[in-house]
């Protein structure tokens, strides 16, 4: 920087952070503190405006132990005739974690390879969660799968990406039955249809339940309460303060 405060056009910023929320792969605008878009703002925080990014795929090297098991996975499958390309859409890299993305067509022999293979023993899948992001277009619906080698002491993560209009991908019960469970929670509250799950049903809302609750598109609802003969009307009527 020059006496008189401007920034000279050779000097090198390459030792200075990057600017938050700037790269990765934007997906959404959320106003508000919530991004509540069903109703009014009752935060008070209408003014606030950012752009919702998602992590962008990652370039080699990926440092730790996430290269070897990428270069393990890749010739695993080139062993079994599948195309590592095809199978992983990409690898990110985010917050020191590593999550591979997976083609839902390929998701079971993904799975058996990570667990079966010596080099990567991936024994334990801790469940699978879901994630619902309506403005990712083609691509609403996440499953995730975080996976732990208890071998050699590593943990990746798995996502397999489905859209909205047709929310089937495999199931992994086969591969990783303590998900029996897991799954079936992921189909009640955001809809995902686990393709050969033994027994595919509700366990947490009624079996005549409309709709998937924890779905960001979903109703708030509320339950009328008087106080002091007010009625406080559910989350998305209240009044707006934006």
């Amino acid at each position: 920087m020059s006496d008189d405060g401007h920034v000279n056009e050779n000097t090198s910023t390459s030792g200075l952070p990057a600017t938050q929320g700037d790269s990765g792969e934007p997906i959404a605008r959320r106003r508000g503190m919530f991004g509540a878009n069903n109703g009014g703002d009752t935060s008070g925080y209408g003014g606030l405006d950012r752009t919702v990014r998602m992590p962008g795929a990652s370039q080699r090297p990926y440092g730790g132990y996430f290269d070897e098991v990428a270069d393990e996975l890749e010739g695993a499958l080139e062993e079994q005739g599948v195309d590592p390309a095809e199978a992983v859409e990409r690898t990110v890299v985010d917050r020191d974690e590593v999550t591979f993305h997976i083609a839902r067509e390929h998701l079971p022999v993904v799975c058996r390879t990570l667990r079966d293979d010596p080099a990567l023993r991936f024994e334990m899948c801790t469940g699978v969660s879901a994630v619902h992001n309506p403005s990712d277009a083609g691509r609403e619906l996440h499953a995730v799968y975080h996976l732990r080698s208890l071998t050699h002491g590593r943990l990746i993560r798995l996502e397999v990406s489905v859209p909205d209009s047709d929310p089937h991908l495999p199931s992994v019960v086969e591969t990783y039955p303590t998900n029996d469970w897991h799954e079936r929670e992921a189909y009640d509250f955001f809809g995902l249809i686990f393709d050969g799950h033994p027994a595919l049903t509700r366990i947490m809302m009624p079996d005549d339940w409309q709709g998937f609750p924890q779905r960001k598109d979903y109703p708030l609802g509320g339950i009328p309460v008087e106080y002091k003969g007010a009625q406080i009307p559910a989350p998305d009527q209240r009044r707006s303060y934006s």
